[in-house]
């Protein structure tokens, strides 16, 4: 026994001279906000400094419900892998609060300034007054907590390998509730910085954004959460903006009663799938190359899937397997996105829908935000036109649909000598031209001219059909014309 003893004595001594320690946890059981032992600012502070350590602060359930730790001033950032966990979600489901208002002045978006001076509110680049920060930090954990009345409630800046789970994201309304940026702190990306992140789980209501993807944000998964707006949020604009970030997975979250469910901004290579979208000015409102959308309920909007016309004419987005009805709705709802132009051509997929950078935008392009007109954009509308973007995604057209012998005739118009995919959707109601239900796909080559004419019996019952093109680089076209069947 003396020979073992004396062999974790050495083990322990050792560990203490190599710099390794045993992890630690802090027990928050005070809500005053100040740096005594048992408040969040001291097990934050105690925390930070061991920053190759990692920890657990466990906030507990203090008084009665509601249960809400006010800050009076700005918490210090998280510099240390450690975990920080709201302990009554696991026993019955509630949230406790970390709550901004003490500090915050003011209650609308003006409260929030941006980076450039004169600027605030949603859409303008800023990391003002954050809730919790995770900066040039990994393996952070936050669960089972509130974060509500900041500017942006979860600043991850150059974080990677971080887990936000089972929170509640309320009232922030700046940046976004949950900002994921690699900023450099000029406003330029950097790359490698903002990897990895797990986003899952949360609920997300009436912030600026619900949450950010920008600035070389990237391999970051945004799943299963629920982003709503409601009639409290003064700035309603995205549940999610991805802006110049780039192979992020965001599949299976709700977005409710946005200008814009889902928006990116020249982002790459994102993969959206299985996400339900509805109530919303524009569904998806989209920019970048190489984006995926696959699989996704667009229903109960204005315009289903936007496409803006953009710089980089090669840029292109597959769309795949969405099921979109029902849409086509008066919701003109234009903070920092949205479809509010006059006599706007509306449906499920709609090419040439202007942005913010578009000098036919109508709405909110941020308080504050002044664009010299000879930089907003336009879209070439007649051939060999100069100064102005080409039309989305090549221009690709739809293909054309006919019905004769029991068959489907399938037009396609695209590159000589190239092969086409073809997907087709059904609708329940003669009078629909959406793409309720997918039916299956098939393969289109083109001859010399450029043309392919396919058949296809059809084996599912539906009262109209509709279909889209996807060419071999990635590209989808508009639906078709509607087609009635016998």
């Amino acid at each position: 026994m003396k020979l073992i003893s004396l062999r974790l004595s050495t083990l322990a001594m050792g560990l203490a001279i190599s710099g390794l320690a045993t992890a630690e946890t802090y027990v928050v059981d005070r809500y005053q906000d100040d740096s005594e032992k048992g408040s969040l600012r001291w097990a934050i502070e105690q925390a930070n400094t061991q920053p190759t350590v990692s920890s657990e602060i466990l906030i507990q359930a203090v008084g009665k419900a509601p249960y809400a730790i006010k800050v009076n001033s700005p918490l210090p950032e998280i510099k240390a892998p450690v975990k920080i966990i709201g302990t009554q979600w696991a026993k019955t489901g509630e949230h406790i609060a970390i709550d901004g208002s003490n500090y915050i002045k003011g209650t609308g978006v003006e409260a929030c300034p941006g980076a450039v001076a004169g600027q605030f509110g949603t859409n303008v680049r800023t990391t003002t007054l954050p809730g919790i920060v995770l900066r040039d930090i990994n393996g952070v954990t936050i669960q089972g907590l509130e974060i509500r009345h900041f500017c942006i409630g979860i600043l991850m800046n150059r974080a990677s390998n971080n887990l936000i789970q089972n929170n509640r994201i309320m009232h922030n309304y700046g940046g976004a509730g949950v900002m994921l940026t690699g900023d450099d702190g000029k406003g330029n990306p950097t790359a490698t910085t903002t990897n990895n992140n797990k986003v899952l789980d949360n609920y997300f209501q009436d912030n600026g954004d619900g949450l950010e993807l920008t600035r070389g944000a990237a391999f970051n998964l945004v799943a299963n959460n629920h982003f709503i707006s409601t009639s409290a949020n003064p700035e309603p604009s995205q549940g999610i903006e991805i802006l110049w970030g780039n192979d992020n997975a965001v599949v299976g979250n709700k977005f409710e009663n946005y200008s814009d469910g889902l928006q990116i901004n020249w982002g790459k290579r994102n993969y959206i799938a299985y996400n339900e979208l509805t109530n919303n000015s524009n569904g998806f409102n989209l920019t970048g190359d190489g984006n995926i959308l696959d699989s996704n309920k667009v229903h109960g909007n204005r315009i289903g899937i936007a496409i803006r016309s953009e710089k980089d004419a090669n840029a292109h987005i597959t769309l795949t397997k969405n099921l979109i009805w029902d849409n086509a709705k008066d919701i003109k709802r234009c903070e920092a996105g949205g479809s509010c132009v006059p006599n706007q051509r509306l449906g499920a997929i709609v090419f040439d829908v202007p942005g913010l950078e578009h000098a036919h935008f109508v709405g909110s392009r941020g308080h504050g935000v002044k664009i010299d007109p000879a930089n907003l954009q336009k879209t070439c509308q007649q051939p060999n036109e100069q100064g102005c973007n080409a039309q989305p995604n090549q221009a690709i057209q739809a293909p054309k649909l006919s019905f004769s012998k029991g068959q489907v005739n399938v037009v396609v118009k695209g590159q000589p000598n190239q092969r086409y995919q073809v997907e087709l959707f059904g609708n329940r109601l003669a009078s629909s031209n959406e793409a309720e239900i997918y039916i299956g796909s098939i393969v289109a080559t083109t001859n010399a001219q450029g043309e392919a004419n396919v058949s296809w019996k059809p084996t599912t019952k539906v009262a109209s059909l509709t279909a889209n093109v996807t060419d071999q680089l990635g590209a989808t076209s508009e639906l078709s014309t509607a087609l009635k069947m016998k």
